[in-house]
Protein backbone atom coordinates (compact mmCIF):
# COMPACT_ATOMS: atom_id res chain seq x y z
CA UNK A 1 0.00 0.00 0.00
CA UNK A 2 2.56 2.38 0.83
CA UNK A 3 4.20 1.74 -2.28
CA UNK A 4 1.65 2.28 -4.01
CA UNK A 5 1.08 5.48 -2.64
CA UNK A 6 4.96 6.05 -3.04
CA UNK A 7 4.29 5.59 -6.74
CA UNK A 8 1.50 7.57 -7.37
CA UNK A 9 3.30 11.08 -5.52
CA UNK A 10 6.11 10.27 -7.85
CA UNK A 11 4.10 10.43 -10.96
CA UNK A 12 2.08 13.42 -9.65
CA UNK A 13 5.92 15.47 -9.49
CA UNK A 14 6.75 14.21 -12.76
CA UNK A 15 3.32 15.87 -13.96
CA UNK A 16 3.53 19.01 -12.18
CA UNK A 17 6.86 19.32 -13.57
CA UNK A 18 6.28 18.74 -17.39
CA UNK A 19 3.38 20.79 -17.03
CA UNK A 20 5.79 23.62 -15.27
CA UNK A 21 8.00 22.88 -17.65
CA UNK A 22 6.10 23.69 -20.93
CA UNK A 23 4.18 26.62 -19.39
CA UNK A 24 5.48 29.84 -21.15
CA UNK A 25 8.11 32.28 -19.16
CA UNK A 26 5.48 35.16 -19.61
CA UNK A 27 2.58 33.10 -18.23
CA UNK A 28 4.75 32.41 -15.20
CA UNK A 29 5.43 36.16 -14.39
CA UNK A 30 2.92 38.19 -12.27
CA UNK A 31 0.36 39.77 -14.22
CA UNK A 32 0.48 43.60 -14.82
CA UNK A 33 -2.37 45.04 -16.50
CA UNK A 34 -1.17 48.48 -17.62
CA UNK A 35 2.39 47.40 -18.79
CA UNK A 36 0.98 46.64 -22.05
CA UNK A 37 -1.69 48.97 -22.89
CA UNK A 38 -1.69 51.10 -25.37
CA UNK A 39 -1.30 54.86 -24.87
CA UNK A 40 -3.51 57.46 -25.97
CA UNK A 41 -1.04 59.13 -28.11
CA UNK A 42 -0.12 56.08 -29.83
CA UNK A 43 -3.35 55.10 -30.41
CA UNK A 44 -3.99 58.43 -31.95
CA UNK A 45 -1.36 57.32 -34.17
CA UNK A 46 -2.31 54.46 -35.47
CA UNK A 47 -5.86 56.34 -35.67
CA UNK A 48 -3.88 58.18 -38.36
CA UNK A 49 -3.29 55.34 -40.73
CA UNK A 50 -6.49 53.47 -40.06
CA UNK A 51 -8.93 52.60 -42.38
CA UNK A 52 -11.72 49.83 -42.30
CA UNK A 53 -13.97 47.76 -44.17
CA UNK A 54 -17.25 48.62 -45.45
CA UNK A 55 -19.88 46.59 -47.39
CA UNK A 56 -21.71 49.92 -48.88
CA UNK A 57 -20.49 51.29 -52.51
CA UNK A 58 -18.90 54.55 -51.13
CA UNK A 59 -15.42 53.09 -49.79
CA UNK A 60 -14.14 56.25 -49.00
CA UNK A 61 -16.44 55.58 -45.90
CA UNK A 62 -13.85 53.13 -44.93
CA UNK A 63 -11.15 55.95 -44.03
CA UNK A 64 -11.79 56.83 -40.08
CA UNK A 65 -8.97 59.39 -39.90
CA UNK A 66 -7.06 61.88 -42.58
CA UNK A 67 -4.55 63.35 -41.17
CA UNK A 68 -4.12 65.35 -44.24
CA UNK A 69 -7.55 66.80 -43.79
CA UNK A 70 -5.93 68.89 -41.16
CA UNK A 71 -3.32 70.40 -43.09
CA UNK A 72 -5.90 70.95 -45.86
CA UNK A 73 -8.13 72.84 -43.82
CA UNK A 74 -5.08 75.17 -42.26
CA UNK A 75 -4.53 75.78 -45.57
CA UNK A 76 -7.66 76.62 -46.87
CA UNK A 77 -9.17 79.03 -43.82
CA UNK A 78 -5.23 80.96 -43.02
CA UNK A 79 -3.23 80.55 -46.11
CA UNK A 80 -5.58 81.33 -48.85
CA UNK A 81 -6.91 84.28 -47.76
CA UNK A 82 -3.20 85.68 -47.30
CA UNK A 83 -2.91 84.71 -51.10
CA UNK A 84 -5.62 86.27 -51.86
CA UNK A 85 -4.98 89.50 -50.40
CA UNK A 86 -0.97 89.73 -51.53
CA UNK A 87 -1.85 88.93 -55.59
CA UNK A 88 -4.66 91.47 -55.86
CA UNK A 89 -4.03 94.35 -53.30
CA UNK A 90 -0.29 94.25 -54.91
CA UNK A 91 -1.57 93.81 -58.47
CA UNK A 92 -3.62 97.49 -57.58
CA UNK A 93 -0.25 98.83 -55.92
CA UNK A 94 1.44 98.09 -59.00
CA UNK A 95 -1.58 99.50 -61.46
CA UNK A 96 -1.11 102.83 -59.04
CA UNK A 97 2.22 102.81 -59.49
CA UNK A 98 2.33 102.50 -63.20
CA UNK A 99 -0.29 105.30 -63.25
CA UNK A 100 1.30 107.49 -61.14
CA UNK A 101 4.24 106.91 -63.21
CA UNK A 102 3.20 106.89 -66.67
CA UNK A 103 -0.68 108.78 -66.90
CA UNK A 104 -3.16 107.63 -69.10
CA UNK A 105 -1.29 106.38 -71.97
CA UNK A 106 -3.00 108.62 -75.32
CA UNK A 107 -2.79 108.47 -78.57
CA UNK A 108 0.25 111.36 -79.31
CA UNK A 109 -1.18 112.20 -82.72
CA UNK A 110 -4.14 112.83 -81.58
CA UNK A 111 -7.50 111.24 -82.49
CA UNK A 112 -7.84 110.83 -86.57
CA UNK A 113 -11.43 111.29 -86.50
CA UNK A 114 -11.68 107.99 -88.93
CA UNK A 115 -11.88 104.39 -87.58
CA UNK A 116 -11.33 101.06 -88.90
CA UNK A 117 -13.26 97.47 -87.83
CA UNK A 118 -10.92 95.37 -85.34
CA UNK A 119 -13.71 93.21 -83.84
CA UNK A 120 -16.56 91.69 -85.84
CA UNK A 121 -19.71 91.23 -83.82
CA UNK A 122 -19.34 87.52 -82.43
CA UNK A 123 -15.66 88.23 -81.19
CA UNK A 124 -17.13 90.31 -78.87
CA UNK A 125 -20.01 88.39 -77.99
CA UNK A 126 -17.38 86.18 -77.17
CA UNK A 127 -15.33 88.21 -75.42
CA UNK A 128 -17.65 89.80 -73.17
CA UNK A 129 -19.30 86.39 -72.48
CA UNK A 130 -16.22 85.35 -71.38
CA UNK A 131 -15.42 88.48 -69.15
CA UNK A 132 -18.76 88.37 -67.30
CA UNK A 133 -19.09 85.21 -66.49
CA UNK A 134 -14.96 85.24 -64.93
CA UNK A 135 -16.28 88.31 -62.72
CA UNK A 136 -19.07 86.67 -61.90
CA UNK A 137 -17.09 83.12 -60.73
CA UNK A 138 -14.48 85.57 -59.33
CA UNK A 139 -17.15 87.38 -57.12
CA UNK A 140 -18.68 83.94 -56.22
CA UNK A 141 -15.17 82.40 -55.75
CA UNK A 142 -14.14 85.09 -53.23
CA UNK A 143 -17.04 84.13 -51.02
CA UNK A 144 -15.20 81.14 -50.46
CA UNK A 145 -11.90 82.88 -49.13
CA UNK A 146 -13.27 85.99 -47.20
CA UNK A 147 -17.27 85.41 -46.52
CA UNK A 148 -16.74 83.53 -43.18
CA UNK A 149 -14.62 86.30 -42.11
CA UNK A 150 -16.48 89.52 -44.03
CA UNK A 151 -19.71 89.24 -44.66
CA UNK A 152 -21.45 86.83 -41.73
CA UNK A 153 -20.00 89.32 -38.87
CA UNK A 154 -22.17 91.70 -41.33
CA UNK A 155 -24.65 89.71 -42.79
CA UNK A 156 -26.09 87.25 -39.91
CA UNK A 157 -25.84 83.48 -40.35
CA UNK A 158 -28.98 83.20 -42.00
CA UNK A 159 -28.45 85.67 -44.33
CA UNK A 160 -25.34 84.47 -45.15
CA UNK A 161 -26.01 81.07 -45.45
CA UNK A 162 -28.72 82.21 -48.41
CA UNK A 163 -26.18 84.28 -49.83
CA UNK A 164 -23.45 81.31 -50.00
CA UNK A 165 -26.10 78.80 -51.10
CA UNK A 166 -26.56 80.59 -54.32
CA UNK A 167 -23.29 81.81 -54.60
CA UNK A 168 -22.32 78.34 -54.84
CA UNK A 169 -25.37 77.76 -57.47
CA UNK A 170 -24.47 80.39 -59.73
CA UNK A 171 -20.69 79.79 -59.46
CA UNK A 172 -21.48 76.10 -60.53
CA UNK A 173 -23.68 76.71 -63.86
CA UNK A 174 -22.09 79.98 -64.90
CA UNK A 175 -18.91 77.60 -65.49
CA UNK A 176 -20.11 76.75 -68.09
CA UNK A 177 -20.48 79.41 -70.02
CA UNK A 178 -16.85 80.21 -68.77
CA UNK A 179 -14.97 77.21 -70.09
CA UNK A 180 -17.02 77.27 -73.70
CA UNK A 181 -15.50 80.89 -73.69
CA UNK A 182 -12.19 79.94 -73.28
CA UNK A 183 -12.75 77.02 -76.00
CA UNK A 184 -14.05 79.69 -78.59
CA UNK A 185 -11.35 82.31 -78.15
CA UNK A 186 -8.63 79.72 -78.43
CA UNK A 187 -10.52 79.02 -81.55
CA UNK A 188 -10.93 82.40 -82.91
CA UNK A 189 -7.41 83.89 -82.04
CA UNK A 190 -4.82 81.12 -81.46
CA UNK A 191 -3.51 82.14 -84.94
CA UNK A 192 -2.66 85.71 -84.48
CA UNK A 193 -0.87 84.66 -81.18
CA UNK A 194 1.85 82.86 -82.27
CA UNK A 195 4.97 84.38 -81.44
CA UNK A 196 6.78 86.60 -84.15
CA UNK A 197 10.31 87.90 -84.60
CA UNK A 198 8.75 91.19 -84.92
CA UNK A 199 7.23 90.59 -81.16
CA UNK A 200 11.19 91.18 -79.58
CA UNK A 201 11.13 94.59 -81.06
CA UNK A 202 8.08 95.05 -78.36
CA UNK A 203 9.89 93.01 -75.82
CA UNK A 204 13.52 95.22 -76.09
CA UNK A 205 11.59 98.42 -75.71
CA UNK A 206 8.26 96.85 -73.51
CA UNK A 207 5.73 97.91 -76.19
CA UNK A 208 6.51 101.87 -75.08
CA UNK A 209 4.78 101.67 -71.57
CA UNK A 210 7.76 103.75 -69.74
CA UNK A 211 7.95 105.68 -72.62
CA UNK A 212 6.58 106.88 -76.06
CA UNK A 213 8.18 104.76 -78.64
CA UNK A 214 5.73 102.76 -80.60
CA UNK A 215 7.07 99.34 -81.46
CA UNK A 216 5.87 97.69 -85.25
CA UNK A 217 3.34 94.96 -84.37
CA UNK A 218 0.64 93.10 -85.97
CA UNK A 219 -2.51 92.41 -84.94
CA UNK A 220 -1.60 91.64 -81.52
CA UNK A 221 1.00 93.04 -79.69
CA UNK A 222 3.25 90.53 -77.24
CA UNK A 223 1.45 92.14 -74.58
CA UNK A 224 -1.28 91.11 -75.67
CA UNK A 225 -0.42 87.64 -76.52
CA UNK A 226 0.95 86.89 -73.12
CA UNK A 227 -2.30 88.05 -71.59
CA UNK A 228 -4.04 85.39 -74.46
CA UNK A 229 -2.16 82.44 -73.38
CA UNK A 230 -2.10 83.69 -69.37
CA UNK A 231 -5.84 83.51 -69.86
CA UNK A 232 -5.77 80.30 -72.37
CA UNK A 233 -3.50 78.03 -69.55
CA UNK A 234 -5.13 79.64 -66.59
CA UNK A 235 -8.47 79.50 -68.07
CA UNK A 236 -7.71 75.40 -68.92
CA UNK A 237 -6.19 75.02 -65.25
CA UNK A 238 -9.22 76.48 -63.48
CA UNK A 239 -11.40 74.47 -65.49
CA UNK A 240 -9.83 71.06 -65.36
CA UNK A 241 -10.28 71.46 -61.57
CA UNK A 242 -13.68 73.07 -61.35
CA UNK A 243 -14.80 70.34 -63.37
CA UNK A 244 -13.42 67.65 -60.35
CA UNK A 245 -15.00 69.81 -57.80
CA UNK A 246 -18.34 69.67 -59.76
CA UNK A 247 -17.94 66.14 -60.16
CA UNK A 248 -16.14 64.78 -56.97
CA UNK A 249 -14.29 61.64 -56.86
CA UNK A 250 -14.51 61.09 -60.05
CA UNK A 251 -11.16 61.18 -61.61
CA UNK A 252 -9.21 61.16 -57.93
CA UNK A 253 -9.87 60.32 -54.36
CA UNK A 254 -9.90 62.54 -50.99
CA UNK A 255 -6.29 63.79 -51.01
CA UNK A 256 -6.33 64.55 -54.83
CA UNK A 257 -9.94 66.21 -54.42
CA UNK A 258 -7.92 68.33 -52.01
CA UNK A 259 -5.30 69.46 -54.02
CA UNK A 260 -7.79 69.94 -56.59
CA UNK A 261 -9.34 72.30 -54.17
CA UNK A 262 -6.10 74.28 -53.49
CA UNK A 263 -5.15 74.77 -56.84
CA UNK A 264 -8.57 76.27 -57.94
CA UNK A 265 -8.37 78.39 -55.40
CA UNK A 266 -4.61 79.84 -55.96
CA UNK A 267 -4.79 79.87 -59.63
CA UNK A 268 -8.37 81.89 -59.61
CA UNK A 269 -6.65 84.51 -57.31
CA UNK A 270 -3.46 84.80 -60.03
CA UNK A 271 -6.07 84.86 -62.58
CA UNK A 272 -8.26 87.69 -61.58
CA UNK A 273 -4.91 89.64 -60.50
CA UNK A 274 -3.89 89.34 -63.99
CA UNK A 275 -7.12 90.43 -65.32
CA UNK A 276 -7.53 93.24 -63.25
CA UNK A 277 -4.05 94.37 -65.60
CA UNK A 278 -6.04 93.77 -68.38
CA UNK A 279 -8.80 95.58 -67.33
CA UNK A 280 -7.31 98.55 -66.24
CA UNK A 281 -4.72 98.99 -70.09
CA UNK A 282 -8.24 98.50 -71.78
CA UNK A 283 -9.96 101.19 -69.74
CA UNK A 284 -8.42 103.80 -67.79
CA UNK A 285 -4.95 102.97 -68.58
CA UNK A 286 -4.79 103.77 -72.48
CA UNK A 287 -6.95 106.19 -74.99
CA UNK A 288 -9.03 104.33 -77.64
CA UNK A 289 -8.16 101.04 -76.11
CA UNK A 290 -12.01 100.30 -74.78
CA UNK A 291 -13.13 100.92 -78.62
CA UNK A 292 -11.94 97.89 -79.71
CA UNK A 293 -14.40 95.44 -77.83
CA UNK A 294 -16.95 98.07 -77.15
CA UNK A 295 -17.80 99.19 -80.92
CA UNK A 296 -15.42 97.11 -82.45
CA UNK A 297 -13.98 99.91 -84.44
CA UNK A 298 -10.69 102.11 -82.95
CA UNK A 299 -9.42 105.50 -84.13
CA UNK A 300 -6.81 105.17 -86.93
CA UNK A 301 -4.36 106.93 -85.58
CA UNK A 302 -4.41 104.47 -82.56
CA UNK A 303 -4.34 101.69 -84.82
CA UNK A 304 -1.29 103.05 -86.53
CA UNK A 305 0.78 103.69 -83.30
CA UNK A 306 -0.05 100.28 -81.27
CA UNK A 307 -0.57 98.07 -84.24
CA UNK A 308 0.83 99.23 -87.08
CA UNK A 309 1.49 96.42 -89.28
CA UNK A 310 -1.97 95.24 -88.81
CA UNK A 311 -3.23 98.99 -89.69
CA UNK A 312 -1.07 99.12 -92.76
CA UNK A 313 -3.27 95.62 -93.92
CA UNK A 314 -6.28 96.95 -92.79
CA UNK A 315 -6.03 100.10 -94.21
CA UNK A 316 -5.40 98.55 -97.77
CA UNK A 317 -8.20 96.56 -97.40
CA UNK A 318 -11.18 98.33 -95.97
CA UNK A 319 -12.32 102.00 -96.41
CA UNK A 320 -11.94 104.20 -92.98
CA UNK A 321 -15.04 105.55 -91.56
CA UNK A 322 -15.58 108.58 -89.64
CA UNK A 323 -15.78 107.86 -85.51
CA UNK A 324 -19.73 109.08 -85.77
CA UNK A 325 -20.77 106.23 -87.60
CA UNK A 326 -21.63 108.43 -90.55
CA UNK A 327 -20.90 108.28 -94.19
CA UNK A 328 -19.09 111.84 -95.24
CA UNK A 329 -21.44 113.26 -98.02
CA UNK A 330 -20.05 113.32 -101.10
CA UNK A 331 -18.54 116.28 -102.70
CA UNK A 332 -20.58 118.42 -104.99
Amino acid sequence: MKTANRIRAAFAALAFGAALALTPASAQAPVNPTASAVKEEQLLKELDRVTGRVSIPDRKAGVVIQPEGREFRALQTRAMPWVAIVAIFGMLALIAAFYLYRGRIMIDSGKSGMTIKRFGGFDRVVHWTTAVSFLTLAATGLNTAFGRSLLLPLMGEHAFAAWAEFAKMVHNYVAFAFMAGIVAMFVMWVKDNIFQMIDMEWIRSFGGLFSHQHPPSSRFNFGEKWMFWSIIFLGAAISATGLMLLFPFQWAGIQGMQWATLIHGVVGVVFFAAILAHIYIGTLGMEGAFDAMGSGRVDVNWAKEHHSVWAEEELRKQTPQPADGRLAAPAE
